[in-house]
This record gives C-alpha cells, structure tokens and sequence, in this order.
C-alpha cells in the first residue's frame, strides 16, 4: 500500500508499531517528519509534509499509543 501525507491514521499506526518504545508527545517535527518518509511504501512528496499534517499525524499517533 503506498502511503501518502493524507493518510494521516495509517501513518500514525505504522509508526506506533515500528517506535514502540517512542513517547509520540516529545517527538520533534523534524524528527518526525524523517520517520514518515523512511516509513516503506510512503511515496508521496516529501516537501508537502508541512506542519499541519505533521500535527495531525503526531495527534492521531497519541491516540493509537
């Protein structure tokens, strides 16, 4: 499944399951921003992750956590 910056939820649950051991409150965008695009099957434009999506991955992230 290719993973793009809109799918927010899938995002989030593969980084719950590949960072099990990250606490996803004291992640930095920047940070974040990498694990997303080194995630397998992500192929979308890496430029277009700005800080709203980020935000929104990192919030779906807390919940799934």
């Amino acid at each position: 499944m290719a993973l793009k910056w809109s799918d927010v939820l899938d995002i989030a649950i593969e980084l719950a399951e590949r960072k099990p051991d990250v606490d996803p409150r004291y992640v930095n965008f920047v940070e974040l921003h990498r694990w997303v695009v080194e995630l397998p099957g992500f192929s979308d434009d890496p430029t277009r992750g700005g800080e709203k999506v980020l935000e929104a991955i990192q919030a779906a992230w807390i919940e799934e956590a």
